[in-house]
């Protein structure tokens, strides 16, 4: 917990999710975390700049065509979507939950908002993508930093 002149806080568990399987297994655990530990979770929905569309986009002779507009409405009526989710979980369980959609690469937001919210824990799910195996997964880019203790959900 954090101590700020003696006195302890809250546990602060930002958690990211994206929808997935995985996303969904770390959220459950750290509701049940914030639960045990009079705490509140941050569930962090990331949606990425651009993606694989654009760099489609960017290569010369591409006829793919990207309407960001589009992209950024799918983005926000997903976080939406897994933000009513989100916080029904959280009601039904009597946790203190709040919900945030930045866009960027999810590592770097995930530390951001950490951060910013002083996050005693962040917590992910297990990638279940095989190229992350090669390329390092979300909880590896997370471990080399270490702002606040990672925790991988394994299902």
């Amino acid at each position: 917990m954090n101590k700020t002149k003696g006195a302890p806080t809250a546990t602060v568990i930002v958690v990211g999710i994206d929808g997935s399987d995985t996303s969904w297994d770390a959220f459950c655990w750290a509701c049940g975390e914030a639960r045990r530990t009079a705490g509140r979770a941050i569930a962090v929905f990331v949606s990425p700049i651009g993606g694989a569309g654009a760099v489609a986009a960017s290569v010369p002779g591409s006829s793919v065509g990207i309407d960001y507009a589009t992209l950024a409405n799918c983005a926000a009526a997903q976080a939406d979507q897994l933000r009513s989710q989100a916080e029904a979980y959280a009601a039904e369980r009597d946790i203190s939950l709040s919900f945030v959609h930045v866009r960027g690469a999810a590592a770097k937001e995930l530390l951001r908002v950490a951060d910013a919210d002083h996050a005693d824990l962040i917590v992910v799910g297990r990638s279940a993508k095989a190229r992350h195996h090669l390329a390092g997964s979300l909880g590896r880019r997370l471990t080399r930093k270490r702002q606040a203790p990672i925790v991988v959900v394994v299902p």
